[in-house]
């Protein structure tokens, strides 16, 4: 029994330090992937500052709407940590004044508004992250060289009206996402993952759209993003401008600062 269990540990340590190869098309097709966005550019990119409007919605009925910020700045992750900790940290502030804001920092979010800050639930932080950790735009700058990770062709299709090249990609840890990339511009248009909620153990289809890609600074990125789940648009952000590398400051990612003004 005791060397049984020994061998399992010892085969699921080999997978996760192990890289295994990806087939010669997904390979072709991340690498144009990369190279659209900007190749180098985009694999250094230090922060990222996006300004529009922003959309919530439930039922497929609009509940929110709002002038949006969006502040992402990256971090160095340790090489054998990609697939756990987050590289990036996000203040997501709205309206004009800025008078609200929810921050994520690689540990854990919070809430803030004129009160003060409420941390975010670990359930709903964790959710963040996975999301994050899925996301194909994070996946090609943070996770392409990390042990254990698999790109799988799954042929072409036509969905949506586009011609895509589609990638399945999976981790040591068993998250996959599958991706269409356009055939043309080689860009990420779409991508799907699943999940079970923890409490009610109900599946989950998420879905992401990524549109509009605009050029800034050598560095190619979807100024439309739109979410669904379960087949209902749950999110949908436009963004009039992008900026990169703004050399954001400490104080802006803080969950304990005021809100930021303007």
């Amino acid at each position: 029994m005791k060397l049984n269990a020994l061998l399992l540990l010892a085969s699921v340590a080999l997978r996760a330090q192990t890289q295994i190869p990806s087939d010669p098309r997904a390979k072709q097709v991340i690498d144009d992937a990369v190279k659209a966005l900007g190749g180098e550019k985009f694999l250094n990119v230090q922060d990222r500052v996006e300004i529009g409007r922003a959309y919530s919605f439930y039922h497929e009925q609009l509940s929110g709407l709002s002038i949006a910020r969006i502040f992402t700045r990256y971090l160095t992750v340790n090489p054998n940590k990609t697939g756990h900790d987050l590289g990036l940290r996000e203040r997501q502030a709205y309206g004009k004044n800025e008078d609200t804001a929810i921050v994520f920092t690689e540990s854990g979010a919070a809430n803030i508004n004129w009160r003060g800050p409420k941390p975010v639930p670990e359930d709903d932080f964790e959710r963040y992250r996975d999301s994050t950790l899925r996301n194909i735009l994070y996946i090609l700058r943070f996770r392409l060289h990390e042990k254990g990770m698999t790109f799988e062709s799954r042929g072409s299709d036509v969905v949506d009206h586009l011609p895509v090249d589609i990638v399945e990609i999976a981790d040591a840890e068993n998250r996959s996402v599958t991706v269409m990339f356009h055939q043309t511009t080689k860009l990420p248009v779409k991508q799907m993952f699943s999940w079970r909620d923890a409490k009610t153990h109900e599946r989950n289809d998420e879905v992401t759209y990524f549109a509009r890609y605009r050029e800034s600074d050598g560095i190619q990125w979807p100024q439309e993003v739109t979410r669904e789940r379960n087949g209902d648009k749950i999110f949908q952000l436009f963004a009039e401008t992008v900026k990169f590398n703004q050399d954001l400051t400490d104080d802006l990612f803080s969950t304990t600062s005021p809100t930021r003004k303007k």
